[in-house]
C-alpha cells in the first residue's frame, strides 16, 4: 500500500518491505501473523474445541492536561526572553554538569513538534537536540513524511524539543524532580508554537506529557490529546538503533501522525 516514494525512505531508514506477489494462496493454507520473538511456542492440541470468539476493545487514548499549578513568569515569556530564562535556568542540579542548555531548533510556529527525552552527549556539546547517529535517523524519518528540521514552511519545518534542557550525568535516566522542574519551559514552548500535532519519542517524554505509567507498547497507534493537541506516541529514535525490528512500528506511527494532519481539526 506504500508508494514507490516511501518504500525508497523505508530503505533508507533500513526497513524492508515485503511485496506479496499476486497470486492466490491455496484454500487450505491459513495466513497469520508471524509471532513476536517474546511470544512462547504454542504447540498443537489434539481435538481442542475452537476458542470462543471475543470482540477485543481498544484502550481508550489518554487525554493529558498538567496538573494545576500557580502561574509563573516562564507562563508569559516570548521566545527570546524564554530561552535566555533556559540558559541561565539553576531550578535543579543538572546545570552543575551540563555544557550547554538544549533548547529546540525548528519553526516557531510549526504544524508538527516532535518531543523527545534528555539531551545525551552530543547534544550537550552542540546544544542542539536530536543528532549524532540517533539524529540522522529522525532527519531520515521526517524526510519520508516530507517533513524536515531545516528552514522552510511551517507546515515542513518542524520544531524539536526535549522533556528536559540539560544533559543527565552519563545518560542516566530523568529523575521525577527534574521532569517537573523543565515542565514549564516545556508547556511555554507548546503554547508558543501551538502545534497542529505533537509526535511525542521515547518513554519518559511519552509518560511526562501523558500522565501515565504504561508502556509505549500500550499507548501507540492511538491518537491521544495533551491540551487538546492531537498526540501520538513513538520510539525513540535511538532505541530504533538498538532495537531495528521496530523501526515499522514506528513508521507506522508516523503514519497514524500524517493521517491526523490530513484529517485537520476534526482529528482532535
Amino acid at each position: 500500500m506504500w508508494t514507490e516514494r516511501q518504500r525508497a525512505m523505508l530503505a533508507e531508514m533500513g526497513v524492508r518491505v515485503f511485496v506479496q506477489p499476486p497470486q492466490a494462496a491455496p484454500a487450505d493454507v491459513l495466513l497469520q501473523d508471524e509471532p513476536m520473538a517474546s511470544d512462547p511456542p504454542q504447540s498443537p492440541v489434539a481435538d481442542a474445541p475452537p476458542p470462543v470468539p471475543t470482540i477485543a476493545r481498544p484502550p481508550r487514548p489518554a487525554s493529558a492536561e498538567p496538573p494545576m499549578r500557580t502561574p509563573s513568569a516562564i507562563d508569559t515569556l516570548d521566545w527570546e526572553p524564554l530561552r535566555e530564562m533556559v540558559a541561565g535556568c539553576t531550578a535543579c542540579a543538572l546545570c552543575e554538569s551540563r555544557r550547554h542548555t538544549v533548547f529546540g531548533v525548528g519553526h516557531t510556529r510549526a504544524h508538527w513538534m516532535i518531543i523527545g527525552e534528555a539531551p545525551g552527549e552530543q547534544e550537550d556539546l552542540r546544544g542542539e537536540p536530536f543528532v549524532g547517529p540517533a539524529g540522522q535517523l529522525l532527519d531520515s524519518m521526517l524526510m519520508a513524511l516530507g517533513l524536515t528540521r531545516e528552514e522552510a514552511p511551517p507546515e515542513r519545518q518542524v520544531f524539536i524539543a526535549n522533556t528536559l534542557k540539560c544533559r543527565p550525568p552519563r545518560n542516566r535516566n530523568p529523575e521525577p524532580e527534574e521532569l517537573a522542574r523543565c515542565e514549564p519551559y516545556l508547556q511555554r514552548q507548546i503554547a508558543l508554537v501551538q502545534p497542529k500535532v505533537i509526535l511525542a519519542m521515547g518513554r519518559f517524554a511519552v509518560q511526562s506529557l501523558l500522565r501515565s505509567n504504561e508502556p509505549i507498547g500500550k499507548l501507540r497507534g492511538q491518537v491521544h490529546q495533551y491540551q487538546g493537541v492531537p498526540l501520538v506516541v513513538t520510539y525513540h529514535p535511538a532505541y530504533l538503533l538498538r532495537q531495528p525490528m521496530d523501526k515499522a512500528r514506528s513508521w507506522d506511527d508516523l503514519c497514524l501522525a500524517a493521517e491526523v494532519m490530513e484529517r485537520g481539526p476534526q482529528a482532535r
